[in-house]
């Protein structure tokens, strides 16, 4: 290969590499400072890069915040279908709840920054779809899952079908990640989100074991 050859791939390597050193560093100063309060300089001296940098690979800030976004969502979303994605028709519930509330982003940093979306998704039907995308796509993941049980572990009646179970799961998820954005105690959301999800999906005939005398959050 000649060396003029070779060129475009390095050229392509770096820019990657720019790309996500601008990723990583947006995550840090959104979450410190909250989306509307940021501005391209502020990210560009995060990551080590010039304004030109910036504008090789986004176009607006705004554009770097969906891509940031996107980048955490998709992440979520297949961390959540692969585990999942064992196991034969038999649900074992409590396992599968332990295997997804232990690769959910429980991080305060990240719900920071997923708030600001959601406030700026409230407010602009177009950036909503790329919320509501996201959403659609973990419970499609929860409800497959639940519907290949269906035979061997029925849904609670009160949730109706495994898309309603879905749902009521995404929403408990919602829930105690509000009370993590309060007190910051991970190690609480992740106990309480486990035993809060295992009641729901069993009807509270199966409860998870105690873990040092954890509660519900006030």
């Amino acid at each position: 290969m000649t060396a003029s050859g070779g060129a475009p791939q390095r050229v392509t390597r770096r820019r990657v590499q720019t790309r996500a050193r601008l990723l990583d560093a947006a995550f840090t100063v959104f979450a410190a400072k909250g989306f509307g309060r940021v501005s391209i300089e502020e990210v560009c001296e995060a990551a080590g890069f010039s304004r030109g940098a910036f504008y090789s690979n986004f176009a607006t800030l705004d554009e770097l915040f969906f891509a940031l976004y996107r980048e955490r969502a998709d992440l979520i979303a297949r961390q959540v279908a692969d585990a999942l994605a064992g196991d034969g028709p038999d649900l074992d519930v409590p396992a599968s709840v332990d295997r997804v509330t232990d690769v959910l982003l429980l991080d305060v940093d990240w719900l920071l920054v997923k708030s600001d979306f959601l406030v700026h998704a409230a407010r602009d039907p177009a950036v909503a779809d790329i919320l509501l995308d996201h959403r659609t796509r973990l419970r499609r993941a929860i409800a497959d899952r639940l519907f290949r049980a269906r035979g061997h572990t029925p849904v609670p009646a009160v949730l109706g079908d495994a898309d309603g179970a879905a749902h009521a799961v995404v929403a408990a998820y919602d829930g105690v990640t509000v009370q993590l954005l309060l007190d910051k105690d991970v190690d609480r959301a992740r106990t309480w989100l486990k035993q809060l999800l295992t009641a729901l999906l069993t009807d509270g005939s199966t409860h998870p074991a105690r873990t040092n005398g954890t509660t519900h959050p006030e």
